[in-house]
């Protein structure tokens, strides 16, 4: 992100810390951990920490009004949630764990007793058609998305994707696992570059050497409207 890579043992490292420090905290499988924090490399960070805790992480997008983040919170009941600095306010009155804070246990956790009929996480829809409904996704769901979309995509060690999903919409799911799975390069816009400034994330996008990305409806009819055609993309 913002030309800053974060090779695989770095990311492995620093999520190793923090997946330590939730296990320390008492989480256990199928607990719920709620992640509130901008796109970037924290980002994956805090995702893969806790799913090495064993537990199930629920995204919380910042962007959110707080209504929506407090009927998020409730609902999902986290035993923790892992934020930073510029969005534990949006947050109200819960304890947080710091997603910079200085965690010492490096080493790959270990927990027994997990199946792939354990949760990896908890997604909320829209609520267009009324309250927001938390939706359960267990292991073998992912893995099997995984699989497809590697396969299907010819996505592996020397692919090169991005994320550009909102952080709280199951697209991210989509576009995250399969590469960090495959091996391959994940472009993360800037944190400044919400999907709402679209011509400035379609900039950044035509300039990634990317083969295999997806949009989000709406920024892709815009793209199409102004004729953009991305370079690499397979």
């Amino acid at each position: 992100q913002d030309g800053q890579p974060l090779t695989y043992q770095a990311l492995n490292h620093r999520a190793n810390q923090l997946a330590h420090h939730l296990l320390a905290l008492g989480v256990q499988p199928d607990d719920r951990v709620a992640i509130c924090c901008r796109r970037g490399p924290q980002m994956l960070a805090g995702l893969l920490a806790i799913l090495k805790a064993g537990a199930a992480y629920v995204p919380v997008d910042p962007a959110y009004p707080a209504e929506r983040i407090a009927y998020l919170l409730l609902g999902s009941a986290p035993v923790a949630v892992l934020a930073e600095e510029s969005t534990r306010a949006v947050l109200g009155d819960v304890a947080i764990v710091d997603l910079h804070g200085a965690y010492p246990d490096a080493t790959n956790p270990q927990v027994a007793g997990l199946t792939p009929a354990n949760l990896a996480y908890v997604i909320y829809a829209s609520g267009s058609t009324g309250e927001p409904k938390g939706v359960m996704v267990e292991h073998r769901t992912v893995e099997n998305l995984v699989h497809w979309h590697c396969e299907a995509f010819d996505l592996h060690a020397r692919s090169h994707t991005s994320s550009v999903a909102g952080f709280g919409f199951d697209a991210m799911a989509w576009e995250v696992w399969p590469a960090l799975c495959g091996g391959a390069t994940l472009h993360l816009p800037p944190a400044q570059v919400g999907n709402e400034n679209i011509d400035e994330l379609l900039a950044w996008w035509l300039a990634q050497p990317l083969d295999v990305s997806f949009l989000p409806t709406p920024i892709a009819e815009y793209a199409f409207s102004q004729d953009l055609e991305h370079p690499s993309l397979r």
